[in-house]
């Protein structure tokens, strides 16, 4: 289905691969009247995980800047599915949640999360600004750098 946002995921050489199926007993996304909900997504592609480490150990920010993007597209790639592949459906990102594999003294999360926000305002332009939280982790599922959540408002 062809749309605005779908050309302006192409004008960015973006594609939405088929998202991957949850690791355990949950649902990738949840629709609540006009929100969507969708899980947290991992820096995962169809050839297994690309980013996995701790910031402040063995990962630049750089690197998981680019893996929090990963993220974003992932979750963009669930909202595509909950929206029925019509991403014009999107009215707004409400909220975005970031949390980042750290160590104890890594103070960094909020531009490591940058990767994730900047992305989706880049696909939405306005209608991508967001409320958001960016925390560490002692550790994220299969040693993933990144995770990320959200919240977006369809029509």
């Amino acid at each position: 289905m062809t749309g605005r946002i779908n050309a302006r995921l192409q004008e960015l050489g973006i594609d939405l691969d088929t998202p991957a199926p949850p690791t355990a007993n949950y649902l990738p996304f949840t629709i609540s009247g006009n929100l969507v909900f969708i899980a947290g997504q991992i820096p995962i592609t169809p050839h297994g995980m690309k980013y996995q480490g701790k910031l402040g150990a063995d990962m630049s920010i750089d690197r998981a800047q680019e893996a929090a993007r990963l993220c974003a597209i992932n979750v963009l790639a669930q909202l595509k599915v909950a929206c029925g592949g019509d991403l014009d459906r999107v009215s707004r990102c409400i909220k975005l949640g970031g949390f980042v594999n750290a160590t104890p003294d890594f103070d960094q999360h909020p531009a490591v999360i940058n990767g994730a926000s900047n992305l989706v305002v880049e696909v939405l332009g306005d209608a991508g600004k967001h409320a958001r939280f960016a925390v560490g982790a002692a550790s994220l599922p299969f040693d993933a750098a990144v995770e990320v959540d959200a919240i977006f408002e369809i029509a």
